[in-house]
């Protein structure tokens, strides 16, 4: 078994396509080395790049995140995912030793040394000759710990920048050089104002991951990689948790190219908790597939305004579902899309309408970055046990959103207050309507916020009380 992180000494250093590139190269086997299942991880919040990776190798990616997760369950959760895995690769966030913190106890080098992963480091090499070598030094002494196990050279400017550098890291560091990766117009990703452009929007994008992999393959050592990442003991997967024996229950997940930010482990965990999912596309489908619920996630609804207003047909089965009590989950980009419009660079379009307020987009972020929650009373799934403000812990979670909303009516209840973040208007987060709930925050399955099973059990309440809910789904 292989196991490695690939860091950086500062974000956009490329370590995102190689990350990608490694993944493709390793799991479809290139240059003599034979095919080899691959399991991806992404440190931190993120979708998009779990998105690519996750193409990439041919399974689903997961996330590690030390502000959503304990120690102990980041390590079951990389052995759970892992462990029948030949190469488990982990891409980094940020710097290796960029984080919250003074002490870096959230960093990529802190995840390094909770997994025992031997850290590649990826270096942006334009403009440098001889200063990378005590770049290389600075980042070995700054925590003896870390392991790096090799370097890959990116962005080089010819093969004779690449020879000088060569020559510069064998002379004065003891880092093996295990890669050089000349600038290619053919490795560059897509980028919009988020961030990359999601995998699920572009049919180019496996053809792109292909010839991605095919030029890291042969600019970076497989074999030479492999050697240095050999771990000698296996991951043990902790106990499974059995599937729930309930009255299984439909939730209808809006998932295409304008919505498609999903973590894998939250869709497990609403199938262990008793979810059949149905997914739905917002661009083409004319109706809701019959459901007992409702999801509808993050995504880009601004960069299909045109086609998401034109399916009238399906924004008002959305909105007249709602409006009839559907349990209904939205999260940020499913916030926008069940708004009454969005308004982006001086367009504006009608959507669901079952939210009474208006999407306005910003050049600049509204809410970035981590958030802590505290639920309200008038919380939906909100366990009973609990009391806000007593014996109630925080929720931690995230956000990232260009976007507010406007126009709410003066006594819109929220279930959340915000504590850190901005939400909705940096007090409160997520607005409640019949049985909708609609946030800005981003929810993960983790320990500490099992919301799956909570909106599961929700559905399974609200079909219990209300029948009209089982003869609305019958007809559709």
């Amino acid at each position: 078994m292989h196991r490695f992180l690939i860091s950086a000494a500062h974000k956009s250093s490329g370590k995102t396509t190689i990350s990608i590139g490694l993944a493709a190269a390793l799991s479809s086997g290139r240059h003599g080395q034979p095919p080899r299942s691959v399991q991806p991880f992404k440190k931190g919040p993120d979708y998009i790049d779990p998105l690519w990776l996750s193409v990439a190798a041919g399974r689903p990616c997961y996330n590690l995140d030390f502000f959503l997760s304990p120690d102990e369950e980041l390590k079951a959760q990389f052995a759970r995912h892992g462990h029948d895995a030949e190469v488990c690769l982990v891409e980094g966030n940020k710097g290796l030793y960029d984080g919250l913190d003074l002490q870096g106890s959230n960093s990529n080098a802190a995840l390094a040394r909770l997994l025992d992963l031997p850290v590649v480091l990826v270096l942006d090499a334009r403009g440098m000759t001889r200063g990378i070598a005590p770049l290389i030094l600075g980042y070995q002494a700054f925590d003896p710990k870390i392991r790096i196990a090799g370097v890959i050279l990116n962005r080089l400017g010819g093969h004779r920048h690449e020879a000088k550098l060569r020559a510069v890291i064998e002379h004065y560091t003891n880092v093996p050089v295990i890669g050089a990766v000349q600038e290619d117009p053919v490795l560059a990703l897509v980028e919009r104002h988020l961030g990359l452009m999601p995998v699920n929007e572009t049919a180019e994008a496996e053809r792109h991951i292909e010839a991605i992999g095919e030029r890291i393959a042969a600019q970076v050592d497989l074999s030479r990689l492999l050697d240095l990442s050999r771990s000698e003991w296996d991951l043990v997967a902790p106990p499974a948790t059995p599937p729930s024996s309930e009255q299984p229950v439909r939730i209808a997940v809006a998932r295409d190219a304008a919505f498609g930010f999903y973590y894998a482990d939250d869709l497990e965990a609403l199938a262990a908790a008793g979810a059949q999912t149905v997914f739905f596309n917002t661009l083409t489908d004319a109706r809701l597939p019959p459901c007992d619920g409702l999801l509808i996630g993050g995504g880009f609804p601004e960069c299909f305004l045109e086609q998401l207003e034109a399916n009238a047909p399906l924004r008002e089965d959305i909105r007249r579902a709602i409006k009839a009590g559907l349990p209904t989950y939205a999260e940020c980009g499913g916030l926008m899309y069940l708004s009454r419009s969005i308004e982006w660079k001086g367009k504006q379009a009608a959507m669901v309408g079952a939210i009474p307020g208006d999407i306005q987009m910003h050049p600049k972020p509204v809410g970035r970055g981590y958030v802590i929650l505290e639920a309200n009373a008038s919380h939906p799934w909100r366990d009973p046990a609990v009391i806000p403000g007593q014996n109630q812990p925080p929720l931690h979670a995230h956000e990232f959103h260009y976007s507010s909303i406007t126009g709410l009516p003066p006594d819109t209840r929220f279930a959340y207050t915000m504590r850190r973040g901005h939400g909705i208007d940096g007090k409160h987060d997520g607005i409640l309507l019949h049985r909708l709930l609609a946030s800005y925050t981003h929810l993960r399955a983790t320990s500490g916020c099992d919301w799956p099973a909570k909106f599961v059990q929700h559905v399974r309440s609200c079909l219990a009380t209300d029948p009209t809910l089982m003869a609305a789904r019958t007809s559709r």
